[in-house]
């Protein structure tokens, strides 16, 4: 059942970004960054009704402001990542947080990594460059210049960079509360600190959120799914199993992009990003 709730995790998360990817055709990324928090709250809402309210600790508040304003902008990040390059391009990116976590993690929570960590490490870096093989002519070291001088790649990079300190944000919180309780007080901060900036940045644009409902609405659908199958599932077995299955999402991205987008370079992509999938999975579980 979990592998199940898993692998409902990736599917939930690869939709989230190609109607993320859809939306932005039309949207502001703030639009819809804000419609992606606005449709998830009351699919996460409900769930206190279910769970118990745990004691929350002394550092509940400052992990909740601090990892909060942070994933406020990396989402506002994220999403014009999508907007500016293809999703088989951009997405992968997020692969690299575990490798940024070998990094933070020693800093943070002093977790060191072994040699297992490493070889992943070596897999992610391998499956960066094979995502623009295609530039190998120009240089060795031309596919990972062609990587980072694209505009989408380049900030989701910043984002995987972003997520490896907000994972370990987000552990302090776990620790002070519950999973559940943590991803429901995190989501509705995000809402809550995105309104002022919404009526601030683009009030006219609000009412693109009626016109264009169809295609924001699965945004919030799928980013609530994403949690609450995660959540279920993370329950049941190791987090880093879920966290595994669950990065398998880059491998259905390529595939939707392909399909729905008709973004080029698949069949390097597609090597490129099981590489990738790969080192996070050496990675986590080791």
């Amino acid at each position: 059942m979990w592998l199940f709730l898993a692998f409902l995790t990736a599917l939930s998360e690869a939709l989230k970004d190609v109607f993320s990817k859809y939306s932005l055709k039309n949207s502001h990324p703030l639009l819809v960054a804000f419609s992606m928090r606005l449709f998830a709250l009351p699919f996460l809402l409900p769930l206190l009704l279910f769970i118990d309210i745990p004691g929350l600790g002394a550092n509940f508040w400052p992990a909740l402001v601090v990892g909060g304003s942070m994933n406020i902008l990396i989402t506002i990040l994220y999403l014009k990542a999508i907007q500016h390059s293809d999703l088989s391009l951009t997405v992968p990116m997020v692969t690299f947080t575990p490798l940024f976590l070998l990094i933070t993690s020693p800093l943070i929570v002093g977790e060191l990594p072994n040699m297992t960590g490493i070889a992943g490490v070596l897999c992610i870096v391998m499956g960066s460059y094979f995502l623009q093989f295609q530039s190998r002519s120009k240089g060795f070291l031309a596919p990972f210049k062609s990587l980072v001088s694209e505009k989408g790649p380049r900030l989701m990079l910043l984002v995987a960079f972003l997520w490896s300190i907000t994972a370990n944000i987000d552990k302090v919180g776990i620790q002070n509360s519950s999973p559940i309780f943590w991803v429901i007080s995190v989501s509705s901060f995000l809402f809550v600190g995105m309104v002022p900036l919404v009526l601030w940045k683009i009030p006219r644009q609000l009412a693109q959120i009626k016109t264009y409902l169809t295609a924001l609405f699965p945004v919030g659908l799928f980013t609530a799914l994403t949690l609450i199958f995660q959540m279920h599932a993370i329950q049941m077995t190791m987090v880093a199993y879920v966290i595994s299955v669950k990065r398998t999402s880059a491998l259905m991205v390529v595939v939707f992009g392909a399909l729905l987008f008709k973004e080029s370079g698949f069949k390097n992509r597609i090597l490129a990003v099981s590489l990738m999938v790969m080192g996070v999975i050496l990675i986590s579980l080791f």
